[in-house]
């Protein structure tokens, strides 16, 4: 073979093994691809900003007016909130929006009917010579509890010329045995929402009725015999609104496990606490509905 052959062989053959070496150093020098992380972790991974510099979660659009519905009732305007929030509820909203008005809604109307705060609805009433408290709450629809509660008086005593504020009701029951539920409304407009237990075997009758009694520490007659209050066997709590149906009527329970199921005899019957106030703020003669 020729030199001259043998030189362009080589020459080849230099030129390959170069090829082949820059490839490899080009394979090891690469930057390896990035390894997948899942959403969930990369989230992890970032850095929460804390401190006084950290950027607060929007408010959603929608709870936007409920934050300032409850900024005024922060700011004692009372009045004002349950308007704001009266607006919201009419517009509806996700179910659970629509709970979060409602709750506080109902604490808001509690607070205006019990206390001094200030509201249209309530009106200065001058004690005539001969009225009484019950007259007076009867006139106005309301309970001596109320304007007791409302005025600070400790006793029933009052003297003519005496100024009472009165807030006059216009109060209603519906009680829904399916959600078991017992909604008050006043003059139309919600007030307040309770959970409830009603009748196993749907026995809570169905119809329109009336309250027709208020007894504190009531006692309870089973089978013929009477267990008085404070016994275990009286399962009738704190308070009993009789209704113009015999044997029924809206009571406590010291059973709390059992509001919001269908476990009772056939009464309607709230939680202690829950059952004071509707005994508090409910006249003799207020309608109460009774649905599916």
């Amino acid at each position: 073979m020729k030199s001259s052959v043998k030189f362009a062989l080589l020459l080849i053959l230099v030129a390959v093994v170069a090829v082949a070496g820059y490839k490899f150093g080009l394979r090891q020098t690469a930057t390896p691809p990035a390894a997948s992380v899942p959403p969930s972790e990369s989230a992890a991974a970032a850095p929460v900003k804390t401190g006084p510099n950290a950027v607060p979660a929007p408010v959603q659009p929608q709870r936007e007016p409920l934050e300032k519905a409850l900024a005024l009732r922060e700011a004692g305007k009372l009045a004002e909130a349950r308007e704001a929030l009266f607006t919201l509820l009419a517009n509806g909203g996700d179910a659970q929006l629509v709970a979060e008005i409602q709750k506080a809604l109902g604490d808001i109307n509690m607070q205006l009917l019990l206390t001094p705060a200030p509201a249209p609805e309530k009106v200065d009433y001058v004690v005539q010579p001969g009225d009484s408290l019950g007259r007076i709450a009867k006139i106005h629809n309301t309970t001596i509890e109320v304007i007791q509660k409302v005025n600070a008086l400790r006793e029933t005593i009052i003297q003519p010329a005496q100024r009472l504020r009165v807030t006059p009701t216009k109060f209603a029951v519906a009680v829904s045995k399916t959600q078991n539920t017992l909604l008050i409304s006043n003059d139309g407009k919600f007030f307040k929402l309770y959970r409830c237990g009603t009748g196993q075997y749907s026995t809570t009758p169905v119809g329109t009725f009336k309250i027709a009694d208020r007894i504190p520490s009531p006692p309870w007659w089973k089978d013929g015999q009477t267990i008085p209050f404070g016994s275990k066997e009286n399962v009738l709590g704190k308070y009993w609104l009789a209704l113009d149906i015999p044997h029924y009527g809206i009571h406590g329970t010291w059973e709390p496990e059992t509001i919001g199921r269908q476990s009772s005899q056939g009464c309607i019957r709230l939680i202690n606490e829950d059952v004071e106030e509707l005994f508090i703020i409910l006249p003799v003669g207020t309608p109460v509905q009774v649905t599916e």
